[in-house]
């Protein structure tokens, strides 16, 4: 099932170049934002707004991939916490933003949607870097 007018059912967002790996019932992408070093998002692949619309096997294996993805980028990313958000207000479609929050956080107390900052757009030889290095980590941990 998808919506005509949803950006993540018509491939718009997040970006194709940003894709990380297809996980099952999801797809990780790394965030274009990446003030946050390591922001990634895993978007559900078919239209749901809730969690509650999905069958419990379908939710239980979400969070397991969410998890798989979480703990990879705690590895890769030396993270002291990693962020779990999950919201739609703006695209409303189930997608987790996963924030690993680093020793060098420049607010580590605060929502990454209160941190005041420009956006950090990776130019494609670090994007790909980046997407290669979480590529092997998520196959290692499966």
């Amino acid at each position: 099932m998808s919506d005509s007018i949803c950006g993540a059912c018509q491939g718009t967002w997040p970006r194709e170049d940003h894709f990380i790996a297809d996980l099952g019932l999801s797809k990780a992408y790394l965030h274009d934002d990446q003030f946050f070093p390591g922001w990634t998002v895993v978007v559900f692949q078919r239209h749901a707004t809730e969690l509650f619309h999905l069958a419990p096997t379908e939710r239980m294996q979400l969070m397991e991939e969410v998890n798989l993805v979480a703990k990879t980028l705690a590895q890769v990313f030396a993270a002291k916490k990693i962020n779990y958000e999950l919201l739609g207000n703006q695209l409303p479609h189930i997608h987790w933003h996963l924030i690993p929050r680093l020793a060098t956080d420049p607010a580590p107390l605060e929502p990454v949607w209160r941190v005041p900052h420009e956006p950090v757009l990776r130019s494609r030889p670090d994007l790909q870097v980046t997407i290669h290095l979480l590529q092997q980590a998520i196959q290692k941990a499966r």
